[in-house]
């Protein structure tokens, strides 16, 4: 890494800024996308799942008890049907002769759908028979077929709605290696080892009407998207992400906008960042807007109600208490959002400090028109934090700023002019923020002002303070 910042204890910070990646596990290799995949003609067929083959299953049509079974026996286009129950397996669907293949489950209560993996017997009673040709070769080994809910590798237009996972070493629903769009609505994904739904490596998609809760990386996750000259933009609307390391973590995305969603009670809510691990640094080209992004103050570093795991930097990434962080990019939109309660950061542009130059520069971002504070009834620790790195960085009419880093908020406009337009780089704000995260205690720069009650957009009710998980419950 390049010699960046000048004090040791700002160098000791930034070991613990770093982003996690992926956990290890056996993922399918990055390969080249593809592109569009043909549509296929027809006839469709459904295939019904149900947990048990009783009398009432047979009855309504199943003729599977295994969810992989009927995916290996459908054709593109088909629709695999689960009926309501736990099913105690991983699922692959993958290449594309699985492409537009779609697993429903219970669209209006995807809760009654479950996968589960506790639930998975120690000797696994089916491995998929799925055939792909050479250039496709299909990972059907036991660790694989069983690290996440639904893998999804290379099959076009696959569609998942009306599902719920829990309690996956490795993620709770994967989208891989994807050419030419998915769809992944109506999903609850909550307890997995990595993220709780993740996309990498592909292009176009939506991802919609989805909670995800209590994962020990993202809570969603949308990386390394590789540049596209027309980009197909991925959809991402009405998510909510809870009580999660992260609420959304997206190293080196690009082309998603994220919208009329909620992040909320995680460590720190949405974090696109550059990362050198991973292909095509840095992000770029998203818009955040239209979001709540409030009492992001989960201090997983006392305690996590799910296991926690060290990263590659030996420390669990970012600091708490955080609303809105690019670490690195360019040309990202951070607007309209109401962004409140986040007792470090409100919202906040860092360079991308572990990336080469000059892909760490920030470049072209806009944050505006903004709202802070929830009226002054819950104060962020610092509205709004810059580094003033990079050009064409434009921080403006963001409503209800009390506090700034640097307090004279001087390169914030600089760059409003053109992307080229210099901001000025202050050495001594960035070290102040990096200096966030030094040390044991992860919460001695957070704000002490008073906050009001507020809801949680799931249930209505007034929302539970989850800042600190001790001796296996919330602090009260």
């Amino acid at each position: 890494m390049r010699r960046i910042i000048t004090t040791t204890a700002a160098l000791v910070a930034l070991a613990a800024v770093i982003p996690a990646a992926a956990m290890a596990v056996d993922y399918p290799p990055p390969t080249n996308p593809g592109s569009a995949q043909p549509k296929p003609k027809g006839p469709f067929k459904t295939l019904k799942v149900c947990p048990k083959m009783t009398k009432k299953a047979k009855k309504a049509g199943c003729k599977y008890t295994v969810v992989q079974k009927a995916v290996d026996a459908a054709k593109p286009g088909d629709t695999v049907k689960l009926a309501d129950g736990t099913y105690g397996e991983g699922v692959i669907v993958w290449g594309k002769a699985k492409r537009y293949v779609k697993i429903i489950g219970n669209e209006k209560k995807p809760t009654k759908v479950v996968f589960d993996g506790a639930k998975i017997p120690t000797k696994i009673k089916y491995k998929t028979t799925q055939k792909v040709s050479k250039s496709e070769k299909v990972d059907n080994s036991y660790p694989a077929q069983i690290s996440n809910a639904i893998l999804v590798n290379g099959a076009n237009h696959a569609i998942l709605s009306g599902l719920s996972a829990k309690h996956y070493k490795g993620n709770c629903f994967f989208v891989d290696n994807n050419g030419d769009g998915y769809t992944m609505k109506n999903l609850v994904a909550d307890f997995c080892g990595t993220y709780g739904i993740y996309v990498f490596n592909s292009v176009g998609g939506s991802i919609t009407k989805s909670v995800a809760s209590n994962n020990n990386d993202g809570g969603f996750y949308i990386g390394q998207t590789p540049p596209q000259e027309k980009p197909k933009y991925t959809q991402v609307s009405k998510i909510y992400s809870h009580t999660n390391i992260l609420g959304w973590s997206g190293t080196n995305m690009r082309y998603v906008v994220i919208k009329k969603s909620f992040f909320y009670n995680n460590g720190a809510g949405i974090v696109p960042n550059a990362l050198s691990s991973e292909k095509y640094f840095p992000p770029e080209d998203n818009v955040i807007t239209d979001n709540d992004v409030f009492n992001n103050n989960f201090d997983y570093y006392v305690g996590a109600p799910f296991v926690t795991r060290k990263t590659a930097a030996g420390s669990i990434p970012f600091p708490t208490g955080v609303g809105i962080l690019l670490f690195g990019g360019r040309r990202d939109r951070v607007e309209g959002n109401r962004i409140y309660g986040n007792k470090l950061n409100g919202m906040g542009a860092l360079q991308g400090l572990v990336v080469p130059a000059p892909d760490d520069a920030l470049v072209g971002n806009r944050m505006t028109g903004n709202i802070m504070g929830n009226g002054g009834k819950n104060p962020n620790g610092v509205d709004v934090f810059y580094d003033g790195n990079g050009t064409g960085n434009c921080i403006k009419d963001n409503v209800g700023v009390k506090t700034t880093l640097p307090a004279s908020g001087a390169p914030f406009q600089t760059g409003c002019a053109s992307d080229t337009a210099v901001n000025g780089f202050d050495q001594a704000a960035q070290n102040e923020a990096l200096g966030w995260v030094a040390g044991d205690n992860h919460e001695a720069h957070w704000s002490t002002a008073p906050q009001a009650a507020v809801k949680d957009p799931l249930t209505g009710k007034t929302l539970e303070k989850r800042e600190r998980w001790v001796n296996g419950a919330w602090e009260k």
